[in-house]
């Protein structure tokens, strides 16, 4: 194996925290982790140059509400924090990922191996 491996990134936040984002108005649970940007250069550069993230970071999958609005949303760890309301979401696709939230965060459903 090549000496210029990629560092393994470790991720402030996990797989069914509550987070918040720093610049537009919503929070959401994560889903998923990316270890870096892992979108396509499209999505990119439909994100202003003025508050586009950098690439060299963790980028999550969130289920994401605003308002009466839901939809998911994808976000760099540095627009990210901590949501310390203690509140459940109400967005219609956490039951198809998450058992329950319990004590300020969801509890992915157990997955059935083959």
């Amino acid at each position: 194996m090549s000496e210029q491996r990629v560092a393994q990134r470790l991720a402030k936040f996990g797989i069914g925290q509550v987070v918040r984002h720093n610049l537009f108005d919503f929070r959401g649970v994560i889903f998923d982790v990316d270890p870096e940007f892992s979108n396509t250069d499209e999505w990119w550069q439909a994100i202003p140059e003025s508050v586009r993230p950098s690439k060299n970071q963790p980028f999550y999958h969130l289920l994401a509400v605003n308002g009466d609005s839901h939809y998911v949303a994808y976000a760099s760890e540095g627009n990210l924090c901590v949501d310390d309301t203690g509140q459940p979401l109400c967005h219609p696709q956490e039951s198809l990922l998450f058992d329950r939230f319990e004590n300020g965060r969801y509890l992915p459903k157990n997955r059935l191996s083959n």
